[in-house]
């Protein structure tokens, strides 16, 4: 009985990658470690896989089974998950090994993570992270320190200033707003993370879908409902000045934010933090076109303690439908003094950095920064015969150039010559190697520039003057083939 055929398909959210962008993302994953290593941040590497208590309850997708996080079971019945970020499996690395650590201890990790999210267009459930953290120091010095990195590192990755900024806040002064519209104490917990993740959400749903969700909810295109805060009138209005705080300068932003966190003893430590990092910004000339401190900034992690800051690349594109819309968050982080804390009844104040390299590769390519012909594929010889004799010698000449450090492959499939030409382009092959019967007997090869022969043979016209002219190809002794494929290359 013959087995019924298995549908190819990947789950939503998950997205294969091919060799172009895993080269792309490797480059990008260098320069940013060469940053993180000039700031004295050492690598390291934790597991995909902890135990799910290590990983703890943070995420803000409540309405997911194992709320957000990819779990199973082990054959000792304990609970396992994927993790779902590289700040939670840091946290239990530093209390599992801290007596062998120097502390403060900085290290930087880069790799996969996952969300049991829902999956949306743009928004996948598997992505690459790159951390940077420095665990046993409460200093703003350390805060401070990661958000000027941050701004190194898109520097070093080729954006301009202008077309991206470090924008700052402080949980504290968030935690003074909500404290005086009476959302203090474990009682008034879930609403307070409703509070914080409406507010979270400014950039997606604007001032407008904030103030609904403060009140009694907002509808969006879908017809789906979403529930809100339900908060009075004045409450709404206090965190709704809060976030339209957009001042000329960080004096006059941390003067209109004292006044409204006054009387709130957190809420003032707050600023005060902000006030410090603000003035180490100006001493290394870190000025608003880089970092800006930002009352609209919150992160969706519950375990942020204090300082918060986040990446965003200001360029506007233009969607499929016309709209101009930013490319928005790349990367953020900010303090988070209890996660370690969790461990152990030490205190282990704690900050750290992410970039999302999925979103930023995404936002380099609307850039222009990502091009998507710049990488080449090998050089192909084709088989032009298929008796042992000429495969050998075909064989002979692959081994002659990659010997010579040059990429490069025979052509083991069945197609003829026009098949194998169609290969070599989708390949991106930058020359190819021909020797058929007559070039075998003079010794000779045929070598052709694809990239060359592709850009000439769209200024020809038609068909017989293509033949005639047998664009950027041309016939080199064998001795020869490694010099002339090397002098193609070096025209690249």
């Amino acid at each position: 009985m013959k087995m019924p055929t298995i549908k190819a398909r990947k789950p939503h959210g998950f997205a294969d990658r091919r060799a172009l962008e895993l080269l792309y993302s490797g480059e990008l994953a260098e320069k940013i470690g060469a940053v993180y290593k000039l700031y004295g941040f050492e690598p390291m590497e934790t597991p995909f896989v902890e135990f799910t208590e290590s990983l703890g309850k943070f995420l803000p997708d409540k309405d997911r089974p194992n709320e957000g996080v990819f779990s199973f079971q082990d054959d000792d019945d304990q609970w396992l998950s994927l993790r779902y970020d590289l700040t939670a499996p840091l946290a239990r690395f530093y209390a599992e090994n801290m007596a062998d650590l120097p502390r403060p201890f900085r290290s930087f990790r880069n790799g996969w993570v996952f969300r049991n999210e829902k999956a949306k267009p743009g928004r996948f459930r598997q992505f690459l992270q790159f951390d940077a953290d420095t665990v046993g120091t409460d200093s703003p010095a350390a805060d401070a320190e990661l958000c000027m990195m941050a701004a190194d590192t898109l520097e070093a990755l080729d954006i301009k200033r202008g077309d991206f900024v470090i924008r700052v806040n402080n949980r504290k002064i968030m935690d003074g707003i909500l404290e005086k519209i009476g959302l203090i104490g474990d009682e008034h917990h879930d609403r307070k993370l409703t509070v914080m993740r409406t507010m979270d959400k400014l950039d997606k749903v604007g001032m407008d879908g904030v103030e609904e969700l403060l009140g009694k909810g907002r509808m969006d295109e879908s017809g789906d409902f979403t529930p809100g805060a339900e908060l009075p009138v004045e409450a709404q209005q206090l965190v709704l000045d809060f976030l339209r705080i957009n001042s000329k300068n960080a004096a006059e932003t941390f003067n209109s934010l004292e006044k409204l966190v006054d009387g709130s003893k957190r809420g003032m430590e707050g600023v005060a933090e902000l006030r410090a990092m603000q003035s180490l910004f100006d001493a290394a000339g870190y000025g608003r076109d880089r970092i800006k401190v930002d009352p609209s900034v919150v992160r969706g992690l519950e375990y942020y303690t204090g300082p918060v800051f986040e990446a965003e690349l200001s360029v506007a594109l233009v969607n499929s439908d016309g709209i101009k819309t930013a490319i928005g968050s790349i990367g953020g982080g900010g303090r988070y003094d209890g996660l370690v804390s969790r461990f152990s009844d030490e205190p282990v104040p704690s900050t750290g950095f992410s970039i999302g390299l999925s979103r930023l590769m995404a936002g380099l390519k609307h850039l222009g920064k990502f091009d998507e012909g710049a990488v080449d594929g090998p050089v192909v010889v084709l088989a032009m015969d298929k008796d042992q004799a000429s495969v050998a010698r075909y064989q002979r000449m692959v081994g002659e150039l990659r010997s010579a450090g040059i990429k490069s492959e025979l052509y083991l499939g069945n197609a003829g010559m026009k098949g194998q030409l169609k290969y070599a382009d989708r390949r991106h092959s930058p020359c190819i190697i021909i020797q058929g019967s007559a070039e075998r007997e003079t010794g000779t090869v045929q070598i052709k520039d694809m990239v060359e022969g592709a850009r000439l043979a769209a200024e020809i016209e038609n068909n017989e003057q293509w033949r005639q002219a047998n664009p950027a190809q041309k016939s080199v002794k064998e001795a020869d083939l490694v010099a002339e494929v090397k002098r193609i290359l070096a025209k690249r």
